[in-house]
C-alpha cells in the first residue's frame, strides 16, 4: 500500500504579502475551500494508501497538525527538519522512518509537495495508479506533466523509450533538462517528447536510499545518523539537528534523478500547477468574462485579465489590465503580471530592512489561537486575542510590560500572580511588569478579547516561559 509523504515546508516567497514566512502559501486557500496541504492530502482519497507522513520545519508544526485536524485528515506523523535542506535530505529522512515504522515492509512512498493545484483528482489517481507497477520493479518514477502551452519557469523531462517491464505509458527518462527560454519552450512542446518537471514520484523507501547512497553519499550518510534516536512527542518526529546540520543542501532532481539508470516518467494531464507566482494563481483560477479573478471586496469597473484580491476592507479598481491588486491587513502589493516573478526580490529588501511584513501577518497563529493587532504606539500595543476551546497559553512573565485584559466573549481561567478566577464577558484584569500569569479557556466556544499592553518594551521576545504545553522554549 502506499505511504505518501507530503513536503510542507516551502516558503512561498513569490505570492507575498498573502505567503509569509511564518504562514506560506501552503497553509493558505488560495483554490478552492481548502488550503492547500489540505487539499494536497485530501486528493488522496482516490487511493488506497496509509495515512501520509508530514515533513516540514519546526516552526510549522502546529499549523501542519491543526490543519490536518480541522480537515478531519489523519497522519502517521509530522518529521520536523531542523533546518531546511532541500528536497533530497528530506526524503531521506521520510524513506528513513518509513523502514523505521514498517520493518517487515518497503513502502512506496509517493512523494507530493503540499503547495500544488491538481484540478483533475481523477486523472491524478489514474496516474499514480499506473505507476505502481514500475514502483514495484525498482523503478524511481516521476511524473511528468503533459504541457498545454511552452512555460519557462518549469524544468522538462524528455521522455525516451517505453518501458518494457510495465503496461501503459511508462518510459525511460532520457533527460532532465532546465528551465528553457521561450523559443526552446515551444519546440520542446511541438515535438510531443517532453513534459513538465511536476516534483511528484513514486518508489520503494529502499530503492530511494541505495541510489541516494551512490550518488550522493554525503546526504545519505548525513541523515542515516540524524535518524539513530528520533524522539516523538505526540503528533512530531524529532531528529539529531547537529547530524542533520553535515547534510549538503541539494534537489532530489540532483541528487538522484539525474543521476540514476532507474528513472522513469508516467505522463499525467491533472490540471496541474504548482502556483509559483500570481501569474500562475490567476492562470488556475476561475476568471469572469473579462479574464478577471476577484477574490473578497471588490469593486471594478472596465479592468481586464487582472487578479484582484482583497481582505476584510473594500478595493475598488478602474480599467485595469494584466495587474495584480493584493491587499491584506497591513501591506498592499500592486505589480504588472509580466513581472511578478520579481516579486522574490522585493521580499528580499524586506527581509534586508528586517520589516516583520515578510515574517508574519497582522493575523499572528499560535498553537491555542491567534492574535491581531490591532494598533501600536510608542508605549502601547492592542491585540485582539482568540484562545480556542480547551487551549491555554504558557504559563509566562514580562520584564518590560504590563497587560490589560478585557474579555469580549467566552469564559477566560486567569492566573494573575498568587490567584486564579474566572473572567466573563465584560470582565477585565491587569497584570502589573514582572507578574507570572496564565490564560486558559475552559469553555466550549472560543474565548475572544482584547489586551492592551503598556511599557517601554513591547517585543515578542519578552516572555518568560515558566510552563508550556506546547514544548515550546523560554525567553
Amino acid at each position: 500500500m502506499l505511504l505518501p509523504v507530503i513536503m510542507a515546508g516551502g516558503s512561498g516567497t513569490r505570492l507575498w504579502p498573502l505567503s509569509r514566512k511564518l504562514h506560506p502559501k501552503q497553509f493558505l486557500s488560495l483554490y478552492g475551500q481548502a488550503t492547500m496541504l489540505q487539499a494536497t492530502a485530501g486528493r488522496l482519497a482516490g487511493l488506497a494508501h496509509q495515512a501520509p507522513l508530514i515533513i516540514c520545519n519546526e516552526e510549522h508544526r502546529f499549523t501542519v497538525a491543526e490543519q490536518l485536524r480541522l480537515a478531519g485528515l489523519s497522519h502517521s506523523g509530522i518529521l520536523l527538519e531542523p533546518e531546511a535542506k532541500n528536497t533530497a535530505p528530506a526524503l531521506a529522512l521520510a524513506a528513513l522512518q518509513a523502514l523505521a515504522k514498517h520493518p517487515n515492509d518497503d513502502p512506496l512512498l509517493l512523494v507530493l509537495a503540499a503547495d500544488h493545484v491538481v484540478k483533475d483528482e481523477a486523472a491524478f489517481c489514474q496516474a499514480v495508479s499506473q505507476a505502481i507497477d514500475a514502483a514495484n520493479a525498482d523503478q524511481l518514477v516521476t511524473f511528468g506533466i503533459v504541457p498545454d502551452h511552452p512555460e519557462t519557469g518549469y524544468g522538462y523531462i524528455k521522455r525516451g523509450e517505453r518501458a518494457a517491464f510495465a503496461a501503459g505509458d511508462i518510459y525511460q527518462v532520457a533527460e532532465f533538462v532546465e528551465k528553457p527560454d521561450l523559443a526552446t519552450a515551444k519546440a520542446y512542446v511541438d515535438s510531443g517528447q517532453y513534459s513538465w518537471n511536476s516534483g511528484i514520484f513514486l518508489f520503494k523507501a529502499s530503492v530511494f536510499l541505495s541510489e541516494l547512497e551512490k550518488y550522493s553519499p554525503d546526504i545519505y550518510l548525513a541523515c542515516v545518523a540524524a535518524m539513530q534516536a528520533p524522539t516523538e512527542d505526540v503528533d512530531f518526529v524529532r531528529i539529531d539537528a547537529a547530524a542533520f546540520a553535515a547534510s549538503p543542501e541539494d534537489s532530489i532532481d540532483y541528487a538522484v534523478m539525474e543521476q540514476t539508470k532507474q528513472a522513469v516518467v508516467v505522463p499525467m494531464s491533472c490540471g496541474w500547477s504548482d502556483v509559483g507566482g500570481w501569474s500562475a494563481l490567476w492562470e488556475v483560477s476561475d476568471k469572469d468574462e473579462r479574464g478577471n479573478v476577484f477574490r473578497g471586496d471588490v469593486l471594478d469597473i472596465d479592468s481586464k485579465d487582472s487578479y484582484i484580491y482583497a481582505q476584510e476592507t473594500l478595493v475598488a479598481s478602474i480599467g485595469l489590465k494584466d495587474t495584480i491588486v493584493v491587499k491584506t491587513k497591513d501591506a498592499v502589493l500592486v505589480a504588472d503580471k509580466s513581472r511578478v516573478q520579481e516579486v522574490k526580490h522585493l521580499v528580499e529588501s524586506l527581509k534586508a530592512s528586517e520589516r516583520s511584513e515578510v515574517l508574519h501577518h497582522r493575523d499572528v497563529q499560535r498553537p491555542w489561537g491567534k492574535y491581531d493587532s490591532i494598533d501600536t504606539g510608542t508605549r502601547f500595543q492592542v491585540k485582539h486575542i482568540t484562545v480556542k476551546p480547551g487551549a491555554k497559553l504558557s504559563v509566562q512573565m514580562h520584564h518590560h510590560r504590563a497587560e490589560h485584559w478585557i474579555v469580549v466573549s467566552g469564559t477566560a481561567k486567569v492566573t494573575n500572580g498568587e490567584n486564579t478566577f474566572l473572567l466573563s464577558e465584560n470582565e477585565s484584569t491587569y497584570i502589573p511588569i514582572g507578574t507570572i500569569h496564565a490564560l486558559e479557556n475552559p469553555g466550549k466556544v472560543p474565548l475572544e478579547l482584547i489586551e492592551v499592553q503598556s511599557g517601554t518594551y513591547l517585543g515578542e521576545d519578552d516572555i518568560v516561559r515558566f510552563e508550556d504545553r506546547y514544548g515550546r522554549a523560554g525567553s
